[in-house]
């Protein structure tokens, strides 16, 4: 509100009270005549001047030099205009003894790449109030709608505000609208900031719209492989790495309840007392085909938080699946169940464990130690199992899943204290059913388990 009134106080500065009838205006720096736009029913002049901010080096002797645009209008259209409503009132009239009824005003106007522009167009809508012709573009409204507030026009100032609320705008133009949008009435900018801004109230906005599209990857899209893929480059490009880190961790959270869920249900004795064969069957067809949708999305997940180094609290949470990993060891050791209903359970859940276990190996995910050893005790029981189970499917299952997470396994025992090694490694001997040659990665380990148990011990008393 004190940039308008300073506004209006240097204008009003520069109002010439009525003088004798005006000679032909004459534009800046020339001695000719220049063109005179008039307007309908003008009975006033009013002289546009440019006012560039002045330095303490200007010289400021000759301001007649100026640049400047003459208009002829009229003052019962200015009277629109609240600012010049109040030039043009009592307070401001001529001495009664003036002898002509004409005058002159002038209003400054400031230095800007199209000088004039502006004004003119504000002064030519103080005339036909022809708003929809001359408002075209958010560009069109960014421009005259200052020089409204200037002017205190209400009703431009109006029809700016509701063009620029109905359409869109470039980058350029959001800025522009940031820029006034302290200057114009709070009723009047709500709903322009409300497209650029948050309410106050507003709770984690951004947390709610990365769960959404998650949850819209997962579940709510008729092509659901290129949305994912949409939606994983949104996390990736996302500013902030902790609000995805938590928005990941809570979606990897629930999809892990509902496989515990569900493989609780497979396992219950309850349930297998409880309902009669054909019933029990049925039910456990889509428990275990809904087991099967939602590990491909927990594995969806886990890729996400691996690639965004956000897999710390995934690993641990996976880590710590003692009653999960002994439901899928009894699902998988009825083998005609699994294999009728979900065949693709056991590679799924080896590579959830493989991609966890991969990214720890690397140092993607840095987890501490009681971590990592109780990631391989709790898996190591259906990697095993899975072993067993890997001959009789497909060729490329065992190779690529089983072997891979021996490996990684393996890795992971030697980054272990040697007692904890120790443990382990006896778990691991079912590695070796395959021929020495075929083997190598469980050789290693022991070898590598034997050197360290045989040195001297380091730190301590001789």
């Amino acid at each position: 509100m004190s940039l308008r009134k300073r506004q209006r106080s240097a204008s009003s500065s520069r109002l010439a009270t009525l003088s004798s009838p005006p000679s032909p205006p004459r534009a800046a720096s020339s001695s000719a005549a220049s063109p005179l736009l008039s307007f309908p029913k003008a009975d006033l002049f009013l002289r546009l001047h440019l006012d560039p901010s002045p330095s303490p080096d200007d010289d400021d002797s000759h301001p007649a030099l100026a640049p400047f645009l003459d208009l002829h209008v009229s003052s019962a259209s200015l009277n629109r205009s609240r600012y010049f409503a109040a030039l043009l009132s009592d307070r401001w009239c001529p001495p009664p003894s003036s002898s002509s009824p004409a005058g002159r005003l002038c209003l400054a106007v400031p230095v800007s790449s199209r000088p004039f522009h502006a004004h003119v167009e504000v002064l030519r809508l103080l005339h036909t109030l022809d708003f929809a012709g001359t408002i075209r573009a958010p560009a069109d409204a960014l421009d005259i709608l200052p020089v409204a507030l200037q002017l205190l026009f209400d009703a431009c100032v109006e029809a700016c505000i509701r063009f620029l609320e109905a359409v869109p705008w470039s980058e350029d133009e959001e800025a522009r609208v940031l820029d006034i949008a302290p200057l114009l009435p709070a009723d009047e900018a709500a709903d322009l900031l409300a497209r650029v801004s948050l309410p106050p109230s507003a709770a984690a906005p951004s947390e709610a719209m990365l769960h959404g599209l998650i949850h819209s990857a997962i579940h709510g899209h008729p092509v659901p492989a290129a949305t994912k893929a949409f939606v994983a480059m949104l996390l990736k490009d996302y500013p902030s790495r902790d609000c995805v880190h938590k928005v990941l961790d809570e979606a990897f959270l629930s999809r892990l309840d509902t496989v515990k869920e569900l493989m609780g249900k497979y396992a219950s004795p309850d349930f297998r007392i409880a309902v009669d064969s054909d019933e029990r069957e049925a039910i456990q067809k889509l428990n275990l085909h809904s087991a099967v949708l939602n590990v491909k999305h927990l594995l969806w997940l886990i890729e996400r938080m691996v690639d965004m180094r956000v897999a710390d609290n995934a690993v641990k949470l996976w880590s710590e699946q003692v009653a999960l990993a002994a439901d899928l060891q009894k699902l998988l050791t009825d083998a005609d169940m699994w294999r009728n209903m979900a065949p693709g359970l056991p590679m799924l859940v080896t590579r959830c464990t493989l991609r966890l276990a991969n990214s720890v190996v690397i140092g993607e995910t840095l987890v501490s130690r009681q971590v990592r050893m109780k990631l391989v005790r709790s898996w190591l029981p259906v990697l095993n199992v899975c072993r067993d189970i890997a001959q009789p499917m497909h060729s490329g299952y065992k190779s690529t899943n089983c072997q891979e997470l021996e490996e990684t396994f393996l890795q992971i025992i030697s980054t272990l204290p040697v007692q904890d090694a120790q443990e382990l490694l006896q778990q691991c001997l079912g590695f070796s059913t395959r021929s020495v040659d075929d083997c190598q990665h469980l050789v290693a380990a022991f070898k590598t388990w034997f050197r360290r148990a045989a040195r001297a011990p380091q730190g301590g008393e001789d």
